[in-house]
Formats: C-alpha cells, structure tokens, sequence
C-alpha cells in the first residue's frame, strides 16, 4: 500500500499560492503579515500528525517526527518568497517534506526508526533585507552578526526589529545552532531555477554541490573631455575599457567547465552625452563549483581588465564584494539521490546549482547533505511564470520520498551530530 500521496502536495501548492499569493506572484516576504499567515496555515496542516512544533532562536520553525533513537534526519525547505515570486520557489520543499512525514507516520504508527524533523527556515531569500539564508546560516554559526546587525528593508525598518516583531531576539539568534543536535543528514528538494534539466529533457536531477562566488566592483579611470571637440585618438575613455570586459567574460566562462560569469551593473561619470566617460564602474560576479575554476577564471578576469585599461591608457582598481567558497555534497547521498530518480522515473542527471540554498549551510555545518532538483518550465524563477509541470512534481515528491527511505537506512551506521 503506497502512503505517498504526491498529488495531495500538488494541491496544497495550489492552496497555498491563492492564500498567499495575488496575480503578480507570490508575497510571502518574509516576517511580513502573508509569511506569518503561511507558517499558521502549515501548522494547522500537521494537526493530526503526533508531531512536536516549535519556532527556534533564529525565527526557524521545526516539526518534529520522533522516532525510536534521538539520531535526526533533517528535510529542510522555505516558504518565504522574493516579491512577486513563483509558486514552487521554497514551498515545494516544505508540502513535500510533510507529505513524508505524513507518509512515515503511517507508515511505521507514528514512530519511525529515527527522528525526522521538517524544518521552513526563516529569510531564506533575503529579498527584504538583502541578506540570503538568513536561518540557515544563524543555525550553521556561519551568520556575520555585525552585518546583519544594521541590515535595513526599504521603508527603513532593521532586521532586528522585524525579528523581534515575532518574537526572535537578534542577538541570541546563533542559539538556534542547537537544533542540529543529534543530526545525521540534511537533504532538500528544490525547483532547478534554471534550464540544464529542461534542455535535457529529464524531470529530476541529483545536485553535487553550490557554486563558490567571486564578486568584484572594476573602477576604470580616465579623463573626462568634451565629445564634440575631442579627437577620437586623444580620449582617454574609461567606458571604451570597461565595454571590452563584456564578450570577454563569455571567453573566460567558455573556457572552463561549466562556469558563468555576468556584468551585471555599469555606472558612468559624468554621464552626460557631451562628455567622453572619466569614470565607469562594472560588477563581475562569477561562479563555479571548483575552487581552483573559480580563482583561475577569476584571475583572467583580473589580467584581461589590465590590458584593457592599458590600451585605453586608463587606471583601473579593483573591489571584492563577495567571496564565497564552493560546497559540495556527500557523494554517499547524492549516490542515493541518484539511485531514488532511476528508480522512480529513469536516468538522472548530476549537476551543480548556481543560486545558493539552505542545503549548503547545512553542509558547511558538517552535515553530510543532498539536494534533489526538479525540472523548472522555461528555466525561469523569482518569477510570476515560474512552474513544473504536475507529473514532474508528483515524480519529484516520489524519488525524494525514496531518497529518505535510503538516507534512513543509511544513518544507523553513521555518526550524529554533537552540541
């Protein structure tokens, strides 16, 4: 007899999108009045589960299935969302992780071989105050409490002050690092985001790790002159510089093995039409799931905008936004992973994620992790457009049940985590 009732998860998206979402999108930012109205919403959902709730240091909110050891499995998900976001983006994780507990519940009368806990990690987006994963990360001890400290939303309200609007102290939010006690693994489902699963044709794929950051502010220098009265050969445009990086970081990204590289910003001064450019700043960001990629990419990057400059008779300066190292998964899981899509829907695909997730803060804490990612329409999220289709979903809850059925039998022989 299957207890998985995969469609049920799709129907309670659906659900959750009309009581939460209008037709821009979906609107559960978080610790705003529809994220608060979402969690009460899920937590009427496990009523009828033998489940303990309770909402951590950090704002996380944990449902906890126990079972007969303390030795915890972790299914972790979100259900903020970016304004006018998609409907799948975080909310799959969290109704599919509770159609397993419901499954597991009846499965083994209310008391698995070992605990499972369901955890919707608070700001995972960090779209109001522009800092991602902002549970996870105060839960992995990861969290920078000085730079989150001032973090304000765009009326001007601090991230403490929202927190405390729920009851969260910011300066205890590290506490919530207990949770992870007695933990063994992490795993998530997620939407892909991207295109790779879509351009291949396969509903499911098993994601080896996040991709590392390198993020750079380039400052090229000239000398601002005249546009009318300024020889083309007597400039010194910073624009003409900082123009030549843009086919060139598609040169450098091609010549690694899966990296991407964007400009994603260019500001000019003085930027008027009469003048040539004296000041032009570009942002690189680049990523890839190689750390030695990554530097290499990074460092061409660095060379090419130097001889650019130099032919532009320019100066040139360069300031590190971001830095963030590349993380991979537990080769044991995503074999299992891999294992749970064959069995469920054929050949699966291993690929990285570019965006970052609250899987690899759990990985950093040393959790052995995994993630399981599931084809996304038009390659298209924190978007109004963003979807699956409902086959796909329904073959996503199935193999991510099958992944937690393997990670289960797995965890006896492994060792939990300690406070």
């Amino acid at each position: 007899m299957n207890l998985l009732d995969p469609k049920r998860t799709v129907t309670e998206l659906r659900q959750l999108h009309a009581l939460t979402g209008d037709k821009q999108g979906a609107q559960r930012l978080a610790f705003a009045p529809r994220w608060i109205l979402a969690r009460a919403w899920l937590l009427e959902k496990t009523g009828t589960l033998p489940v303990e709730t309770h909402t951590d240091a950090a704002g996380n909110l944990w449902i906890t299935l126990p079972g007969a050891t303390p030795k915890t499995l972790i299914i972790g998900g979100h259900l903020d969302s970016v304004p006018d976001g998609g409907w799948l983006d975080g909310a799959l994780n969290i109704l599919a992780g509770l159609e397993i507990l419901r499954s597991l519940s009846a499965q083994y009368h209310g008391r698995p071989p070992v605990t499972v806990r369901l955890v919707d990690w608070a700001d995972e987006e960090g779209a109001r105050f522009g800092k991602s994963l902002f549970g996870s990360s105060a839960c992995s001890g990861t969290l920078n409490l000085d730079e989150a400290r001032g973090l304000k939303d765009k009326d001007g309200v601090c991230l403490p002050d929202a927190l405390k609007s729920i009851g969260v102290e910011f300066e205890r939010v590290k506490e919530s690092g207990r949770e992870l006690e007695n933990a063994a693994a992490y795993l998530e489902l997620h939407i892909e985001q991207g295109p790779v699963l879509l351009d291949r044709n396969l509903p499911l794929g098993a994601v080896l790790g996040t991709f590392g950051i390198e993020r750079h502010a380039l400052t090229f220098r000239g000398q601002a002159a005249h546009s009318g009265s300024t020889p083309m050969l007597r400039r010194r445009d910073a624009f003409l510089a900082a123009a030549k990086m843009s086919p060139e970081i598609y040169q450098i990204a091609a010549r690694t093995d899966g990296g991407v590289c964007t400009i994603g910003s260019c500001t000019t001064h003085p930027g008027i039409p009469t003048s040539v450019v004296e000041e032009c700043r570009i942002t690189l960001d680049q990523r890839h799931l190689d750390p030695a990629m990554l530097a290499q990419m990074w460092q061409q990057a660095r060379d090419a905008a130097g001889r650019f400059a130099a032919e532009a008779d320019v100066a040139i300066s360069w300031d590190r936004l971001q830095h963030i190292e590349p993380v991979r998964f537990d080769d044991e899981l995503i074999g299992f992973c891999e294992e749970a899509i064959l069995e469920t829907c054929g050949q699966p695909l291993r690929l990285p994620s570019g965006p970052l997730h609250d899987a690899t803060e759990m990985a950093r804490a040393g959790l052995p992790t995994a993630m399981m990612f599931v084809q996304s329409l038009h390659g298209i999220s924190h978007n109004r457009i963003e979807d699956t289709k409902e086959e796909h979903l329904e073959l996503a809850v199935a193999a991510f049940d099958k992944l937690v059925k393997k990670t289960m039998a797995w965890m006896p022989a492994r060792p939990a985590n300690s406070p």
